[in-house]
């Protein structure tokens, strides 16, 4: 169900019903392009099937399916219908069409062309556990699921979410268990690994179906370079691919978390699949997150930054002051 995940927290502030999200998105349910439309978002049912809810609640976890469809125009088409068009008003005018007549032309074109052009749809899955107030976006990257929070949040205009971060970044973490050998409780590092340098040379190193306790790696950590990427299984029940930007790519349940269990029907596929894998990586989260020294605390951070400046600058007292009241005020921050 899930090949990827990116973290959120959700702010404590928010509350909100399952019928309260529904009603919500309701209006934005999915559209198909229309005839000169390049791109249409909306929501669609998680389940996949027609007019079905488009919240679907499975043990407290609230899955959603936000579906893309865009018109697939190469530019390369365009240029050349461009060209076309220039070369005739060159000929019936004698002079070359300028820039300004080139824009216009290519919007004229791009308008006649796309009611011909194929469209191609993809689809992208969130889910908020609502008990640990942690929404998840199944994609490959942060621009990808910050597109997706825009519209969410558009429907949803009291959402507050912040990239999930932890006390230790995963680079340096990564770093230490290849380094010592010592990954954190219930894990174990697997046989793939990419490891960069961060000077100009930006030189890369990938490990696949490869052991990564060897020497080598180990040198590599030595001179400089910083693991970008490591595989890890958890608990021997899920395997994944974690990122020094705390993206959980390809993510993989192994065979003993179905052994026991029933096939299940067409109509039950769904709710079996989706029982599956929160209930699995809602365990495996949070021991990821503890493994990386647990999730950052900002209020914390602010507070210590403001006793390092009373250190330095004790004059400065007055205004640290109110920070200090700012940092520990009645209401949270968001992403506590």
């Amino acid at each position: 169900m899930f090949k990827n995940l990116l973290l959120y927290r959700i702010a404590p502030e928010w509350q909100a019903t399952i019928e309260e999200i529904e009603e919500a998105l309701e209006p934005e349910r999915f559209v198909p392009c229309g005839a000169t439309q390049p791109l249409s978002a909306g929501w669609v049912s998680p389940r996949g099937v027609a007019h079905a809810p488009l919240i679907e609640d499975v043990g407290g976890h609230w899955l959603l399916k936000l579906q893309v469809e865009q018109r697939v125009l190469p530019g390369s088409v365009v240029r050349r219908r461009v060209d076309e068009l220039c070369e005739r008003i060159e000929q019936e005018t004698g002079r070359k069409p300028g820039k300004k007549v080139k824009n216009e032309l290519k919007e004229q074109v791009t308008q006649e062309l796309l009611p011909q052009a194929f469209t191609k749809q993809g689809a992208t899955r969130v889910w908020i556990d609502t008990k640990q107030r942690l929404l998840m976006v199944d994609a490959g990257s942060v621009g990808k699921a910050d597109e997706l929070i825009t519209l969410l949040v558009k429907c949803l205009p009291n959402l507050v979410v912040q990239l999930l971060q932890t006390a230790e970044t995963p680079a340096a973490c990564m770093a230490a268990w290849l380094m010592d050998g010592v990954p954190p409780a219930n894990f174990t590092v697997d046989r793939e690994c990419e490891l960069k340098s961060e000077d100009e040379m930006k030189s890369v190193v990938r490990y696949a179906r490869h052991p990564l306790d060897i020497e080598e790696v180990r040198q590599h950590l030595a001179a400089g370079k910083r693991p970008t990427k490591l595989a890890l299984t958890w608990r021997d029940r899920v395997s994944f691919l974690l990122t020094d930007t705390l993206a959980i790519k390809k993510i993989a349940f192994l065979d003993i978390v179905f052994e026991g269990r029933d096939k299940p029907s067409k109509d039950e596929a769904f709710d079996a699949d989706a029982a599956l894998a929160t209930g699995e990586l809602s365990q495996l989260l949070p021991d990821l997150i503890y493994g990386l020294g647990g999730e950052h605390d900002f209020a914390a951070a602010a507070l210590q930054g403001v006793s390092l400046q009373l250190q330095k600058d004790p004059a400065a007292a007055p205004t640290a002051a109110a920070a200090s009241t700012a940092a520990t005020a009645d209401e949270p921050a968001p992403w506590d």
